[in-house]
Parts: C-alpha cells; sequence; structure tokens
C-alpha cells in the first residue's frame, strides 16, 4: 500500500508528483471517498500534471469527460448519478476502460461489480485537522 499525506492545496503538486511515480504502468484507478475528500480536485491537479491543458472538472451530469494530453487521452469518470448498471453499458464504459488509455473514476462503489480486475483502489481520507491521506494498491 502506497500512503501520501496531502497537508494543504498547496503542497498538491508534490502529493501528486508521487502519485505518478507510484502508477507505475497501471491505467485504471478508481477513487474512493466521501463527498468533499478531494476527488475531483486531486484529479485535476493529476490531470494538469500529465500534461492537459484540457478544463478539467467533474463529469457529474456527463459521466465522463476526455482529456487530450501528449501521452494520449485521459477518461475521467463520474458515477455519482447512476442509477442502474445499463446507463454505464449505454456510454460506451467498456470502450474507454479496455482502451489502453488512463482511467480515472469517481463514485466507483457503484459500478463495483463492472471495475476491470487490474483496477487500483485509490482512498482520499480527510484528516480532522483538514489535511488528507491518499492510499492506493500497489502493483501487483
Amino acid at each position: 500500500m502506497t500512503t501520501i499525506q496531502i497537508p494543504s492545496l498547496e503542497k498538491m503538486p508534490q502529493a501528486v508528483e508521487q502519485f505518478i511515480a507510484a502508477m507505475a504502468d497501471r491505467k485504471v484507478f478508481a477513487f474512493y471517498g466521501k463527498m468533499g475528500a478531494g476527488k475531483t480536485t486531486f484529479i485535476k491537479e493529476l490531470c494538469n500534471a500529465l500534461g492537459t491543458d484540457d478544463e478539467v472538472n467533474s463529469p457529474t451530469f456527463a459521466i465522463v469527460n476526455e482529456y487530450a494530453t501528449p501521452q494520449g487521452p485521459i477518461f475521467h469518470f463520474d458515477f455519482y448519478r447512476i442509477k442502474k448498471e445499463e446507463e454505464v453499458y449505454d456510454i460506451g464504459y467498456e470502450d474507454y476502460v479496455y482502451s489502453g488509455n488512463l482511467c480515472f473514476m469517481e463514485w466507483p462503489e457503484l459500478i463495483e461489480d463492472m471495475l476491470p480486475e487490474d483496477t487500483v483502489r485509490v482512498n482520499i481520507v480527510e484528516n480532522e485537522d483538514g489535511t488528507r491521506t491518499l492510499t492506493m494498491d500497489d502493483p501487483q
């Protein structure tokens, strides 16, 4: 388990650098955390660090956003409003997830049974003092 401390928004770039170093060649990342834990904020900083010039925001209503980077597209999902699995298939979920491109998912617990076997689980917890602790699965 990799643990990254995020003491403040100002220190987010350093936390993202640590995360990128721990990503290895893995492609699908499921971000777990309570509302307000910082999932979207972290993913926004992560996408920017990976080279997108696109505006990164939560795809709450679109379900998936695509951001261009020099290494290829990044797909950012938000499953918060998903009511049934058919909605996920209707957006072409499998085409995105098995594309070989980076996929960052918010609220993956709503589609847990549909996650690829090699999905990296990332947890973000807001601590009592306002700092965040991020943990991610280590490579198998």
